[in-house]
């Protein structure tokens, strides 16, 4: 080979570049030297000390700025440990993409160490697309490729395997096209809603996730005044897609089929935008979907959630603009004919001595945070405290998980707090939740992130005692975690950590630990008998 011959990994970085990609989430092995050595001065390397924080992080950016994002993993066993985080990325419709190192192409056939048997077949089917190209000169389509597909929607994971040989070969500079997406949902399906949203007497509309990842909101938030209709959020909804504070918001919608369906029934006509028809956690009858009083319709950008879903009409379509022209087709509707909406159950705990509730914590974070904070939570059995005492009231302003995999809102904090640099990022994650990729914090560290880590620490996993008791299993094992010193942990990482177990302290410990301008960790001991998910 000449000097002057491009290799496979020259036009891989130069791909990159083209893609606008110059940051890299990983945790290298052998197999991934040959792309990692002689690192380029203008990319960006994150470590995460295990291959689940760094596809939280990966996953927690792309969903901030709405562009692909870049993952580096070791063969079958570093992506076999990044798994629960990857079906999170997959169920949340993040674009992040995962190169995963393989062994040489000259062992392969020999059961050699490090070689992934069926590569392309392990991440599936949470991936959307997965390859290991035939040759060495086809893995740069073959990744470009994989960022085109991520960015279809649904957006998601995709997946390219790379043997450890193909690095070094010759290779032709391949150029990076522009890709454009899809468009609006059929005209005449748009207006079929209009006219049923239009002669509603008490029109609803649900929205989800989706109206985050395509910057819908503040069109969710124009079709609801234009409407009139009272707004839920969708079950196990993965951002915010509607103010929590709007006059005609009308809460959450469990994940339960009676209990959906009895916050539905009032309704005449139920639109949902940007979210399954509905996502369920526990067996039971949702009468709403069959009821004779209650029209269903649905706008989506998956094609798979409108063919599972028991409506009417579903209709496929980029978000924003499905809903733009949803909205131009509808007449002005006068204020009083506006449906009085359920109001949300607020709460304001009363300050008690001794150790705090976690709906008092959170009604306390909610007055002591920076208004423009981003919050990034994983503490299920305070979801419905959350709900009450810490609402969600900017675009952008909240990020979870729609997979209930444990794991990843910690190191998810850490790859938003990336992506947005200065903001502050809160994450509240749960102290059963914070072991399963607790290894994020080291990396927060590393990058001083303005990231407050809020304990929620009610001593076991709380979420599993709640739903238990909601399916009536007694005596099971399992549940309590205690004598974890969460801040000598945080300590070990090399972080600020702080710990508060009463009221009287609490609003200092708070403030000092969203003050601190790098990541501190706060571990708040809350009551255990107060929290439950249902």
């Amino acid at each position: 080979m000449s000097s002057n011959q491009l290799t496979v990994r020259d036009v891989v970085i130069q791909v990159l570049r083209d893609l606008g990609v110059h940051r890299v989430y990983g945790n290298p092995g052998s197999t991934e030297l040959a792309f990692l050595g002689n690192w380029p001065e203008d990319f960006e390397y994150v470590l995460g000390l295990h291959e689940a924080s760094a596809v939280g992080m990966a996953d927690g950016e792309a969903r901030v700025t709405g562009r692909p994002t870049f993952v580096n993993l070791h063969t079958a066993a570093g992506l076999g440990n990044s798994l629960g985080n990857l079906f999170t990325s997959y169920k949340n419709q993040a674009p992040v993409v995962i190169l995963a190192g393989q062994q040489s192409r000259s062992l392969l056939s020999s059961d050699a160490y490090l070689a992934a048997d069926d590569p392309t077949v392990f991440p599936k089917p949470y991936v959307k697309w997965a390859i290991q190209p035939a040759n060495a000169q086809d893995v740069p389509a073959a990744l470009v490729r994989c960022f085109e597909v991520a960015m279809q929607p649904p957006y998601g994971p995709t997946f390219i395997s790379v043997p450890n040989d193909d690095w070094d070969q010759p290779c032709d500079p391949y150029p990076v096209g522009k890709s454009i997406g899809f468009g609006p949902a059929r005209e005449d399906g748009l207006k079929e809603i209009a006219k049923a949203l239009a002669g509603a007497k008490r029109p609803a509309l649900v929205v989800g996730t989706e109206i985050d990842a395509f910057d819908a909101y503040d069109n969710a938030v124009r079709l609801a005044e234009r409407t009139g209709a009272t707004v839920y959020t969708a079950p196990v909804a993965a951002a915010t897609a509607f103010p929590e504070d709007h006059p005609q918001f009308g809460g959450f919608l469990p994940a339960i089929p009676a209990g959906l369906s009895k916050m539905l029934e009032r309704h005449d006509v139920v639109f949902v935008a940007g979210a399954p028809v509905f996502t369920f956690h526990v067996d039971g009858k949702a009468d709403v979907l069959t009821s004779k009083d209650t029209r269903i319709l649905q706008l989506t950008a998956d094609s798979n959630s409108a063919a599972r879903a028991r409506t009417e009409l579903s209709l496929v379509g980029e978000l924003k603009e499905s809903l733009d022209r949803l909205i131009s087709f509808l007449p002005e509707k006068p204020a009083a004919d506006v449906a009085e909406p359920l109001k949300v159950a607020r709460s304001t705990p009363e300050k008690e001595d001794g150790m705090p509730s976690a709906a008092y914590v959170l009604s306390r974070l909610s007055e002591l945070m920076p208004k423009d904070a981003v919050l990034v939570e994983e503490a299920p059995s305070h979801r419905p405290a959350m709900q009450k005492n810490l609402p969600i009231t900017q675009q952008g302003g909240f990020y979870t998980m729609s997979s209930g995999g444990l794991g990843y809102g910690l190191p998810a904090s850490v790859g938003v707090a990336l992506a947005h640099d200065k903001r502050k990022v809160v994450a509240l994650i749960g102290d059963g939740s914070m072991q399963y990729s607790i290894q994020a914090l080291w990396t927060a560290a590393q990058h001083k992130l303005p990231l407050t880590v809020i304990v929620l620490n009610n001593g076991g996993y709380g979420a599993l005692k709640s739903f238990s008791k909601f399916l009536g299993a007694t005596n099971t094992p399992g549940m309590d975690l205690p004598s974890i010193d969460m801040v000598k942990i945080a300590e070990g990482y090399g972080l600020n950590a702080s710990r508060v177990d009463n009221t009287a302290d609490l609003d200092a410990a708070l403030t000092k630990a969203l003050n601190d301008p790098h990541t501190h960790l706060i571990d708040v001991v809350v009551d255990p008998n107060k929290g439950d998910i249902y």
